[in-house]
């Protein structure tokens, strides 16, 4: 048996078939295989919540065959928190599986006071990163995002610096995020002119929120990029939560960011609808949305975040059935469009 830590919790050691249930996508022509689920660290990380929670939630990520940690630089809260509480989680238990992870993090929001602390300047991108490998206490991470578009800075000082990010062998590959279809065009010529691996595009895409179809795919497509989609339950309207409207406590009810008791009421038709569709076919409504959204060629992982084991666990089921009826996807359209 293996001894416990100092914390009294005994020392991880990773399930041997970790691999065996898990789909895997590849990322538009790369050669990375991204798990269909990846774990988003953006809430329930940070110092003002139990760390031992959020090691719990990490642990069984990984024994699901999650692989890909995604973080930035500014998740806490307070900023930062999240990539140090990660960093201590790291080296506690995930050190000597270091190879068999995708560890990820961005800059390109506010992070740090003064003109050099946000957006897309060189200066910017290279310090914050400098910053995120010692909150983590990695040498490099697998995969550094521009997180916004900078409407000031030059896209070529902005895609400059993560090639030099590559060269430096600060990250193996790049991405961007929040980009549009015109400039992720951009930036995909950038990129490739200079011969730095662009691999990933994070847009937000969900059954209620569908921009990326208009066009973002397409482009992403015809550059070889991969996409993965953040958000992908709408705040947690396309899950079980609202169906008999906004309960007390939860985010709607607080009124947090992204989500309110408008946005639920507005939507409440749809969501009782949908959930009836995935009765039909044996899943929860959170685990249909996430297949809806797999189903897409161009998408190579959805992007969860998880409060718990459990709740993670449930997530992954979804992975189960991912295939739809064309009867199930003309009903499931009629209901969004």
């Amino acid at each position: 048996m293996k001894a416990n830590d100092k914390s009294g919790v005994k020392e991880y050691l990773a399930t041997e078939n970790r691999y065996e249930n898990m789909t895997y996508k590849r990322s538009g022509k790369s050669g990375v295989l991204l798990p269909a689920i990846s774990i988003g660290l953006w809430h329930n990380f940070g110092f003002i919540d139990p760390i031992q929670n959020g090691r719990e939630i990490l642990r069984t990520a990984f024994d699901l065959g999650i692989t890909h940690f995604d973080l930035a630089n500014n998740y806490g809260p307070p900023y930062g928190s999240a990539e140090e509480n990660f960093g201590t989680i790291f080296k506690k238990d995930f050190k000597s599986y270091r190879d068999e992870l995708f560890i990820a993090t961005k800059a390109g929001y506010d992070m740090w006071p003064g003109p050099y602390g946000d957006f897309g300047s060189r200066k910017y991108l290279i310090s914050s990163l400098d910053q995120s490998l010692k909150r983590m206490g990695l040498d490099y991470v697998d995969i550094f995002y521009h997180h916004r578009p900078d409407p000031d800075t030059p896209l070529e000082e902005t895609m400059g610096a993560l090639a030099d990010i590559v060269r430096q062998g600060k990250a193996l590959y790049v991405g961007i995020s929040n980009y549009n279809p015109e400039d992720t065009q951009k930036a995909a010529e950038l990129l490739k002119d200079s011969k730095v691996p662009f691999i990933l595009h994070q847009a937000r895409y969900s059954m209620f929120d569908r921009w990326v179809e208009d066009s973002l795919l397409d482009t992403l497509e015809n550059n070889g990029v991969g996409c993965i989609a953040f958000s992908p339950l709408a705040q947690g309207m396309l899950t079980d939560k609202y169906l008999n409207g906004v309960p007390e406590g939860s985010r709607a009810a607080k009124e947090l960011t992204y989500l309110n008791k408008e946005s639920v009421t507005d939507n409440l038709d749809k969501i009782r609808k949908l959930d009836a569709i995935a009765k039909e076919r044996g899943q929860k409504l959170s685990q249909m949305a996430i297949a809806w959204i797999l189903r897409q060629p161009q998408v190579a992982s959805v992007l969860v975040g998880a409060s718990s084991s459990n709740q993670l666990k449930e997530n992954v089921k979804g992975l189960d059935l991912l295939k739809f009826s064309d009867e199930e996807l003309k009903l499931i359209e009629s209901i969004i469009a």
